[in-house]
């Protein structure tokens, strides 16, 4: 006899894992802090989104493929792309794969490589979806702390590592922070990663560290290595390429990537964004120009917020990471009346931090002032 059952709903036909999980949060929409400042312009510094756009090189390639016509399926392998930025690295193609943005090659790798039960080791405070994949597939999240001053802590990561991981997602420069792990610290961490896990270097903001010559390459610190890792990157922030969404990875062998094109789906990546990135990977000039200029910005900013008596955590990205010893989401509302969107940190711990990234210098002055205005008037 078949067994009698409940009527489903929408509510209990969704998974536990899923169920309790927070909403992305992207910040605010900007239509309702225009509508709330009563401006007729909003400066947005939620995403870490370059100010500086693409340059003409990539503008026109963007034309030229919408012009080809966008009623083809674009190249399910991407293979030009592939071949492009395996050609910039001195990597095989074939361990070249490609995402809708980077954290969408987060997504596969959790989906192909994770059971319920498993182990992930990241970073606190940290990317929130570093966390969000692996628990919608039932894995558990250890967080490894920072030290004192945002710093590297050698002893945790080793404790945490010890106990036997499946996958380890280390972002350097560190989203929400802005810090990074110069090569020792880099080297530190790999030694102790169990042979057992894989490893996932997230150089998202990579771009923006490269000129500091503390900073690690990660393809080259894990090249040599007889273990599975992928290193993953972005045309999103450096490159100004956020609104067509292209992100990459760089894999041990090819046999990863294999299984991560076994669960995307087919045509992650549109054809204007292929085009856009194979553009964008060639004009080095605007890359250079864009870090250049975001360096100058974020070193100005943080010498103009800890001067008005903020803490600002040291920054080799296009955003930095505020103490604004109030509650984040108070100051974001007030911030939100000035026509200015930042994110408010939740992260136990962090609750009164904001992320904000780096605008051009007339908006970035605006934020400062209204920022530090907010901070003098509202003592916690």
């Amino acid at each position: 006899m078949n067994p009698v059952l409940a009527p489903a709903t929408s509510a209990s036909l969704i998974r536990r894992e899923v169920a309790g999980l927070p909403s992305y949060d992207p910040g605010a929409d900007p239509t309702e802090v225009a509508v709330l400042s009563g401006s007729g312009r909003v400066i947005k510094l939620s995403n870490n989104e370059s100010p500086f756009g693409v340059s003409p090189v990539v503008a026109e390639a963007v034309r030229k493929a919408l012009a080809d016509g966008v009623s083809r399926y674009p190249d399910p392998t991407g293979r030009r792309l592939t071949e492009a930025i395996g050609k910039s690295l001195d990597v095989p193609a074939e361990r070249v794969v490609l995402g809708n943005g980077s954290e969408n090659i987060l997504e596969l790798l959790c989906q192909a490589v994770l059971d319920p039960g498993d182990l992930v080791v990241t970073q606190a405070p940290g990317f929130s979806l570093h966390e969000t994949f692996p628990r919608v597939m039932g894995a558990r999240v250890q967080k490894v702390p920072v030290a004192a001053e945002f710093g590297f802590d050698a002893d945790a990561w080793r404790d945490a590592l010890a106990v036997g991981p499946k996958l380890v997602f280390l972002a350097n420069p560190c989203n929400p922070t802005g810090a990074m792990l110069g090569a020792g610290q880099l080297d530190q961490v790999v030694a102790a990663v169990p042979e057992s896990a894989l490893l996932v270097l997230d150089e998202a903001y990579g771009e923006f560290a490269r000129p500091n010559p503390e900073y690690p390459d990660g393809l080259e610190a894990l090249r040599a290595l007889d273990r599975p890792w992928i290193v993953l990157r972005t045309f999103s922030k450096a490159y100004g390429l956020a609104g067509v969404r292209v992100g990459y990875g760089i894999a041990s062998d090819s046999t990863l990537i294999q299984a991560l094109d076994r669960v995307r789906t087919p045509y992650n990546v549109n054809h204007p964004a292929q085009e856009a990135a194979i553009a964008a990977l060639g004009d080095h000039a605007h890359l250079a120009d864009t870090v250049r200029r975001t360096a100058l910005e974020i070193a100005r900013v943080t010498e103009r917020l800890r001067d008005a008596g903020l803490r600002v955590v040291p920054s080799a990205t296009n955003f930095l990471f505020i103490d604004t010893g109030r509650r984040s989401e108070r100051v974001a509302r007030e911030l939100h009346r000035a026509g200015i969107i930042v994110k408010a940190w939740r992260e136990p711990g962090y609750e009164t931090y904001i992320r904000a990234s780096l605008s051009t210098p007339g908006d970035n002055d605006v934020f400062v002032r209204c920022l530090t205005e907010i901070c003098a008037k509202d003592k916690p």
